[in-house]
């Protein structure tokens, strides 16, 4: 890095504090034109909180920020995109209600009065051809899955063509083959001299990706360094600052039991009105983990959101612990003992407004002994139960009465695990539980998942991380067009190909 004089930014001394907590203490970060720098830590350690300061979103309490040498004052993401800095974040921020062409356009100055719709959404069509981000200009918002909604906001900030690109998390809802093309279009971009902060948990892509690398523990810098002189391991160890315990090892993993979730010929449409699920059957067993394999879209959220009461299938039928469940209340499914754990933890998981004291009463509120009579709540015993359950599973807040938005993507997820992982728990239904989550918080969901599993309870595990339902299913049904087209009994033993090809739809007794 000898050769290039002055960065594209540079951040000296960064504070950022909430609740007299440090966030940042006393950050040093460089990014240089024509690099990638990736930025890794626990989650929970200042990484988004970092960056956040540099895309204008947090004002630091301390420190200096510079671009191209001069010192600037990001007082908002309108300040930051004038500067040239683009952050793609990982929990979105489109407007659900706007389209996708609409949401491209807002916020930037430089547009018309009057908008040559037409036009913005022949541009969103060509670079969604270009990188390999295919999603229609028109649909609104709402109606897109997870997967659709990052690709909008990757293309956001391709649209803007922004010197300085933050990617927060950018590959968690990606399948590898849109990976990919994201990297060849990073690659572009630092070819053509853009400078690229990558946050990502995923260290085997940290390592092919990037130049450098720096790491945040607790909100200090760690160390910086080149990609090329660390290894996996100690890149790990780095982050968490322990050795990182090998929970690969299932071969002595109970006989599942009995049936406990079973649906038959279900069909559904999506959002939008189009068929979503395709008389799909499947069996879920007491003491199993059944993965869920497939390419975003194809029926996942409609089928999660079916099994745990939120949505009305239009045909078919499912059934729970041995009862007829079609049709019924989230209320009567969570009666039952079916725990749903999104994939989107502030939108749907949690309530980020309300404080970690009252999410943790969201499930049961309606029951003793959270419920005291018929309409006050027991705010003494909410208290005990959410201070027990934050200490069970090591949830990191500055306060119980703090809003959880203020809180890591790492920590949302543990305090919607301590919800929804009881003594009471017979199913679980778990969606992209390790979305975004670093290496530590991973390996703490995994662990928790397990533990429920030896013990009795069915797991269903969506997930698009494949090394994931390989190293953790005890099976794995693969989903194509909204129905299943093939179990896979071992999943060890089954290579990642076959797992590709049944993921197009190509079922196992095909040539």
């Amino acid at each position: 890095m000898d050769e290039r004089k002055i960065p594209l930014v540079s951040m000296r001394g960064i504070d950022k504090i909430f609740y007299g907590a440090y966030a940042n203490k006393g950050v040093d970060f460089d990014l240089y034109a024509g690099e990638v720098h990736s930025l890794l830590g626990e989650n929970g350690a200042g990484k988004t909180t970092l960056m956040n300061c540099l895309a204008g979103l947090y004002l630091p309490d301390a420190g200096t920020i510079l671009r191209d040498g001069r010192p600037v004052v990001m007082a908002s993401p309108r300040a930051a995109i004038e500067n040239g800095v683009g952050m793609v974040h990982q929990h979105f921020m489109l407007v659900p209600v706007f389209s996708v062409w609409e949401n491209m356009v807002l916020g930037l100055k430089d547009e018309p009065v009057r908008l040559d719709k037409k036009k913005i959404i022949a541009r969103i069509r060509e670079l969604s051809e270009k990188y390999g981000l295919h999603v229609d200009p028109e649909a609104k918002i709402w109606q897109l899955s997870i997967g659709e909604q990052q690709r909008v906001e990757i293309l956001k900030m391709l649209y803007r063509g922004t010197p300085v690109l933050i990617l927060d998390e950018p590959t968690s809802v990606l399948t590898p083959q849109e990976t990919r093309e994201l990297f060849r279009t990073v690659g572009n971009m630092v070819a053509a001299g853009h400078g690229v902060v990558l946050i990502s948990h995923k260290i085997e892509e940290i390592m092919e990706v990037s130049d450098r690398l720096t790491v945040l523990r607790k909100g200090v810098k760690i160390a910086t360094a080149p990609a090329s002189d660390l290894t996996r391991e100690q890149i790990a160890e780095m982050m968490v600052g322990r050795r990182l315990a090998d929970i690969s090892l299932l071969d002595d993993r109970p006989a599942p039991g009995e049936e406990v979730l079973c649906c038959s010929g279900v069909c559904a449409k999506n959002d939008r009105g189009a068929p979503a699920l395709a008389s799909l059957s499947l069996s879920l067993r007491a003491g199993e983990i059944l993965g869920i394999a497939g390419v975003d879209g194809n029926g996942q959220d409609e089928l999660c959101e079916i099994l745990a009461g939120l949505r009305m299938p239009d045909e078919g039928a499912v059934t729970v612990l041995g009862r007829d469940m079609t049709g019924a209340s989230a209320k009567s499914y969570i009666g039952s003992g079916v725990s749903y754990i999104p994939a989107d933890r502030k939108g749907v998981g949690l309530v980020p407004n309300m404080n970690v004291e009252e999410n943790i009463s969201l499930k049961k509120y309606w029951e003793a002994p959270i419920a005291s009579g018929k309409f006050f709540i027991d705010w003494k015993y909410v208290a005990e139960l959410a201070a027990e359950r934050v200490r069970q599973y090591d949830v990191v807040a500055p306060s119980m009465r703090a809003p959880v938005r203020v809180l890591s993507g790492g920590n949302l997820q543990k305090l919607m695990l301590s919800r929804e992982i009881t003594e009471d728990t017979k199913i679980i239904i778990a969606m992209q539980p390790t979305w975004g989550l670093d290496v530590g918080a991973a390996e703490f969901v995994h662990e928790r998942l397990i533990e429920a599993r030896d013990r009795g309870v069915g797991v269903l595990l969506v997930s698009k991380d494949l090394n994931e339902l390989q190293t953790f299913s005890d099976r794995i049904a693969v989903i194509s067009g909204g129905a299943i087209v093939g179990v896979i009994d071992d999943p060890r033993a089954t290579t990642l190909e076959t797992i590709g090809l049944m993921m197009a739809g190509v079922r196992p007794d095909e040539k």
